[in-house]
């Protein structure tokens, strides 16, 4: 078992069994309402998760004033708030649930902390929230946030920084494993060994590769570092690479070619694998389209470690069956859960993975370390530390 620091505990300590959830819940599946689920082009799913019995309503709804309390919104991405119970489970006045969408509406009032993980939290959400003093989430995406409701509602919303809880550097390891799994063809080797097969297929190296990274954030610049033993030639691009002389000069060290959002194509025309590590906004929503695709190298690879909707959907497939596009690796998608039928999965170039990018045991537990220490803080009435407001 991973160790984990308890609040106030200067030394590391390996938690005993997690206790009983504080509210019990049963399975069950229930559809999930399109403002409420934050899917990255409008588009809502049916999701399978736990929903609420009256009586755990009722608990909920008697949640103490002299308790601070956690919502986890979905009962997706669980290890989260498994590993904040965890971390808070000697503090008896810090309380810990999670629920799934459709239940969050009626009992958001209950709570001083959000966590919406892939929920959006629309105005007349918030609006419910009378008790809500912070919105929190991990990882650098608020989009599925309304941050003006939030202000005019006196809630601070802010974000986890992906730097301090590893949360970067896993998301980058990811990236590489996506970029070596399509070099290798991961699928045609699972399907030789089904077929008792030897020595096919024969694969390629991340050696000598010219590698584009679309956002140069901290995901990006892991990236880079990561990729730079390979001998790869790097090149990215950035709104602006900014002022700070000494960060411009560790960057220089790992970027041989540096752009804007307005060398994109040509770029493309360089490289053999394109990652994304954009942040979802109006301006990156399908930035990856046909003209960009069109733009890229025949055969070369495509990888988005970011936002499903980063990529215009119709763009990659048409690409990849027309064989210009050479392969894509892909740990979001355009609604999530992905639906494991969908015709882009039929591709024996395309790997998907579920959106655990930035959930590996460190990170999961250094999250839960913050998201616990910043309820201990707002419990206590200190000034919140070691997150991003951003309102």
């Amino acid at each position: 078992m991973y160790p984990i620091v308890r609040p106030g505990v200067s030394t590391l300590v390996f938690p005993a069994k997690p206790p009983a959830l504080a509210v019990d819940v049963l399975s069950g599946t229930r559809p999930c309402t399109s403002n409420n689920t934050l899917c990255h082009l409008t588009t809502s799913v049916p999701f399978s998760g736990r929903f609420l019995t009256h009586e755990c309503q009722d608990i909920m709804e008697k949640r103490s004033p002299n308790t601070t309390s956690i919502l986890f919104c979905g009962t997706d991405f669980s290890a989260f708030e498994d590993y904040t119970r965890e971390y808070v489970q000697d503090l008896p006045f810090i309380k810990v649930d999670d629920v799934p969408f459709v239940d969050v509406p009626s009992v958001i009032k209950n709570y001083d902390i959000c966590v919406p993980k892939n929920m959006r939290l629309n105005s007349e959400i918030i609006s419910q929230a009378k008790r809500l003093k912070l919105i929190l989430q991990f990882g650098v995406g608020l989009e599925g946030i309304d941050i003006s409701a939030a202000t005019k509602h006196g809630i601070k919303v802010a974000r986890i920084p992906s730097g301090v809880t590893g949360n970067a550097d896993s998301c980058a390891e990811m990236a590489i494993f996506l970029m070596l799994g399509l070099l290798r063809k991961q699928n045609e080797m699972q399907i030789a060994v089904k077929q008792k097969i030897l020595g096919e297929p024969v694969g390629d190296t991340l050696m000598g590769k010219t590698v584009l990274i679309m956002g140069f954030g901290r995901i990006g610049i892991s990236l880079a570092k990561r990729l730079r033993p390979f001998g790869v030639k790097i090149i990215a691009t950035k709104r602006s690479w900014g002022l700070d002389t000494k960060n411009e000069e560790e960057n220089d060290l790992v970027v041989d070619v540096k752009g804007s959002h307005e060398d994109i194509y040509n770029f493309a025309g360089q490289a053999d694998i394109v990652v994304c590590c954009l942040q979802m906004n109006t301006e990156t929503a399908a930035v990856i389209n046909e003209a960009f695709i069109s733009s890229m190298k025949k055969g070369a690879f495509l990888v988005n470690i970011a936002r499903g909707g980063l990529l215009n959907y119709q763009a990659v497939f048409h690409h990849l069956k027309s064989g210009h596009l050479g392969g894509l690796g892909m740990d979001v998608a355009w609604t999530e859960p992905f639906d494991p039928d969908d015709d882009i999965l039929k591709f024996p170039n395309v790997i998907i993975t579920p959106h655990v990018a930035g959930l590996t045991e460190p990170s999961c537990r250094y999250t839960a370390k913050v998201v616990g220490d910043v309820a201990l803080q707002l419990h206590s009435g200190k000034p919140l530390k070691g997150i991003e407001v951003v309102n």
